[in-house]
């Protein structure tokens, strides 16, 4: 069933996008490096990796400069048009194509690359890979302002390891054990929900039996 509703969502939300998505596609080619999307290789389900597309946001060479594939505040690799597309998340929606090739669904863990999926505890990454990768849910609703976040800390890539992906594990087996269609579509409203209002706090109203976050990410997630 969530299939089923996967390929449909996606097919209208291309189609009723398009108006936006095609200028910035334009936007893209003639500024920049070029670059119209970015293929990136990310963990899937059954731990085979696939390429998820996105808007270009960065340079091309970025994952063999400064922090790698782990995006910092302020991070000087987003290009100009970059750092709009990736606050409002818009440059996220090209993986509306992954949706209906069936490498993703609109609701799951986000697929992580290689070098964060292994900083997912073991356990995280033996239930996580149960399901296909979503284009939001609970880990990304609760961590959607993560490259802030890591900057609580003055070793910010040490924290992302030590702190977030630990909790944000959690976040992602709690999911897998709770999927169902009552979650889907939770997670779909949340989404928007969130989009509209950043700091709104619903999620944990919506889901209250959610994983309580660690001490160091009390009152911030």
């Amino acid at each position: 069933m969530q299939r089923l509703f996967d390929i449909l969502l996606s097919g209208l939300a291309l189609l009723v996008l398009s108006p936006l998505l095609v200028p910035i596609a334009i936007a893209l080619r003639f500024s920049g490096e070029g670059e119209i999307f970015y293929v990136q290789q990310r963990i899937g389900r059954g731990g085979k990796p696939f390429g998820l597309y996105k808007f270009a946001t960065m340079l091309k060479n970025s994952p063999n400069l400064g922090t790698g594939t782990v995006t910092v505040k302020n991070d000087p690799r987003v290009l100009p048009l970059g750092g709009f597309l990736r606050k409002t998340k818009i440059n996220e929606l090209p993986q509306l194509l992954n949706i209906l090739l069936g490498d993703m669904s609109l609701v799951g863990p986000r697929p992580q690359t290689q070098r964060c999926f292994d900083a997912f505890p073991t356990t995280s990454q033996v239930q996580i890979i149960k399901v296909r990768p979503g284009l939001s849910g609970i880990g990304s609703i609760v961590f959607r302002d993560e490259e802030e976040l890591m900057h609580a800390s003055a070793e910010p890539e040490k924290f992302y390891d030590d702190v977030i992906m630990p909790y944000k594990g959690a976040l992602e087996e709690w999911y897998v054990a709770n999927q169902g269609l009552r979650t889907y579509v939770m997670c779909i409203v949340i989404t928007a929900w969130v989009v509209l209002f950043p700091k709104s706090s619903i999620v944990k109203k919506v889901f209250p039996g959610l994983p309580v976050e660690p001490a160091a990410l009390s009152g911030v997630v």
